[in-house]
């Protein structure tokens, strides 16, 4: 049979904030092991212009050699990492909100673009990645002429 243990929040660590950080501390280490989620995931603008498909990724605080960047069946894969470098020791912090940790995206790209000639750059914590359209998918402008083509070819034909 099965006893049944008070809580006492008393017992071990000295506050309620310590008790609730090693009981829910627990449930997620244990969630986080036996899913692939990740603690955070980059906010990501994706736009297109006439020429090109534009992904814009926020990435502060992640070192550019830390990125891993690849397409492979038209899937496009953002991987990396931002790593907590507390210069301060842990218990001097008083609120830590920002996400820490490995992080991947993927995108699924349009057979249009031109995943060989991908352009990444970093800059202010941004990075940008530029898509080319393949020729044949870039919009063309087809002119129609009026009155004047049927004006010379009646004239020739006299």
């Amino acid at each position: 049979m099965r006893t049944m243990n008070r809580w006492d929040l008393s017992r071990g660590s000295t506050t309620l904030q310590e008790q609730l950080n090693r009981v829910f501390g627990n449930v997620l280490e244990r969630a986080g092991d036996e899913s692939n989620l990740t603690p955070w995931a980059p906010a990501v603008d994706i736009f297109e212009t006439e020429h090109e498909l534009v992904v814009k990724a926020d990435l502060p605080d992640v070192n550019p050699q830390d990125l891993d960047i690849h397409v492979e069946n038209n899937i496009l894969t953002i991987r990396g990492e931002r790593k907590f470098e507390n210069q301060e020791k842990e218990e001097n912090y008083l609120r830590i909100e920002r996400a820490y940790g490995s992080f991947s995206r993927t995108f699924s790209l349009a057979n249009t673009v031109n995943s060989d000639a991908i352009k990444a750059d970093y800059k202010n914590g941004v990075l940008t990645l530029s898509i080319p359209k393949r020729e044949e998918a870039k919009p063309k402008q087809i002119k129609v002429n009026v009155g004047a083509p049927a004006l010379v070819a009646a004239a020739g034909a006299r």
